[in-house]
C-alpha cells in the first residue's frame, strides 16, 4: 500500500476526531488543544498535497499566534473548575505519552524510509516546486513588491491606530 494513502487516512482520522473532540468538550482549555492538534492535522493534508507553504502558514499562524490569543482570552476568564483537570489524572498522561511515542515513531520513519522525490513526472515535480516558501518569496518580492509593502503599511497603521485607542490617558 502506498505511504502517501496512509498518512492521509491516519491525517484526515486525526483532523475529523480532533474536530468532534474540539465541539464536544465541556473545559474551553481542553477544546484549544484539540484545535490545535486539528491544525497540526490540516499541515499535514497541506504537505500531501505538496503545499508547503500552505502548511508552514497553517502552524505559525494558527497553531501559534492565534492559538496564544485564544489560551490568552481563556486565561483571562479565570473559571473556577480549571484547577481539578489536572489532578490525578494518569490515564490521560499515559495517553499523551503513547501518542508523542507514535508520532516520534511516525516521523523517525518517513525520515529514514521513504524517498518522495523518486520517479517523479515533470509535471508532479512542477507542482512541488511551485508550493515551495522559495518560489513563492521569488514572486512575493519580485512581481507582487508594491502589493506587499501597502499591506505592511496597513498592517503598521493599524497597530498603531490600537495603540493609540487602547491608551489610558493620563490627567
Amino acid at each position: 500500500m502506498n505511504i502517501e494513502i496512509i498518512l492521509f487516512a491516519v491525517l484526515a482520522l486525526v483532523a475529523a476526531t480532533s474536530s468532534v473532540m474540539m465541539i464536544t468538550r465541556k473545559n474551553a482549555v481542553i477544546s484549544a488543544v484539540f484545535l490545535v492538534l486539528n491544525f497540526f492535522a490540516l499541515a499535514g493534508l497541506y504537505l500531501l498535497l505538496n503545499a508547503q507553504f500552505i502548511a508552514v502558514v497553517q502552524v505559525i499562524v494558527y497553531a501559534g499566534a492565534i492559538m496564544v490569543l485564544f489560551l490568552f482570552v481563556l486565561m483571562l476568564l479565570n473559571t473556577e473548575a480549571e484547577h481539578q483537570l489536572f489532578i490525578d489524572k494518569r490515564g490521560i498522561k499515559f495517553f499523551a505519552i503513547f501518542i508523542a511515542a507514535f508520532v516520534f515513531i511516525e516521523i523517525a520513519f518517513l525520515i529514514f524510509k521513504s524517498n518522495p522525490s523518486k520517479n517523479l513526472s515533470p509535471d508532479q515535480a512542477a507542482s512541488i516546486n511551485s508550493g515551495t516558501i522559495q518560489t513563492i518569496g521569488q514572486q512575493l518580492y519580485t512581481n507582487y513588491l508594491i502589493p506587499f509593502e501597502v499591506s505592511g503599511f496597513l498592517l503598521l497603521a493599524a497597530t498603531i491606530g490600537a495603540l493609540v485607542l487602547a491608551k489610558k490617558k493620563f490627567e
